[in-house]
């Protein structure tokens, strides 16, 4: 092979090993670009449906049998990170007035001094502090607020589906978990009712 043959053949090679560099620099920032775009998006809000959901809960009574209720005033808020639960966070208020459970003098009982106090004590809130996801659920760890008294409260959330409503989108959740009365200061200590109250909450929340 010639002198001139193997110079020109040379050229070509530093030129394909360049014109590599050049595509590999540009791919790389292209990369770069769409990583940083994506883990800079804003979370995604959703708001609540109530028209569509329900914040309840039940607690024994005498020890056989299931008293349900729930608070007909009540609002969450969602910011979903980057379209996972994972690190997301979830708001819930209810107003302590609005406790029902379908006998007039025994939810006016409930919002005596004997229990909720609702004059003193208007708002029920939780707000989280991490959202985790264990096996197949999330776990939402927060502090709840009941009765001027804050704790770390840890619920379970499952995600019950998604759907088209009209131009925006529906999620469905239900979020569950368990209080106890003594903690909050809500009533006696009574063989009659029991101390732990499960909390289930329903709920349908548009973008």
């Amino acid at each position: 092979m010639s002198s001139g043959l193997k110079h020109i053949l040379l050229n070509l090679c530093l030129k394909k090993i360049n014109i590599m560099k050049k595509l590999t620099v540009l791919f790389g920032s292209i990369a770069l670009i769409l990583f940083t775009s994506f883990q800079s998006e804003d979370p995604i809000t959703y708001s609540l449906d109530k028209a569509h959901s329900r914040l309840g809960f039940k607690i024994k009574h005498m020890g056989i049998v299931d008293i349900n209720g729930e608070f007909n005033k009540f609002d969450v808020k969602v910011n979903l990170n980057n379209g996972s639960w994972d690190g997301s966070s979830i708001e819930m208020t209810a107003e302590s007035k609005s406790i029902y459970t379908g006998i007039e003098m025994r939810d006016n009982h409930l919002r005596s001094a004997d229990f909720f106090d609702v004059e003193k004590y208007p708002t029920l809130t939780f707000k989280s502090t991490s959202v985790k996801k264990v096996k197949n659920k999330y776990i939402i760890s927060g502090d709840f607020t009941m009765h001027g008294i804050t704790k770390n409260l840890k619920l379970i959330l499952e995600s019950t589906g998604v759907a088209k409503k009209g131009d925006t989108e529906a999620v469905g959740l239900r979020i569950i978990g368990v209080v106890k009365r003594s903690d909050f200061k809500i009533g006696e200590p009574s063989g009659g009712l029991a101390d732990e109250v499960q909390l289930i909450a329903d709920l349908e929340l548009t973008k």
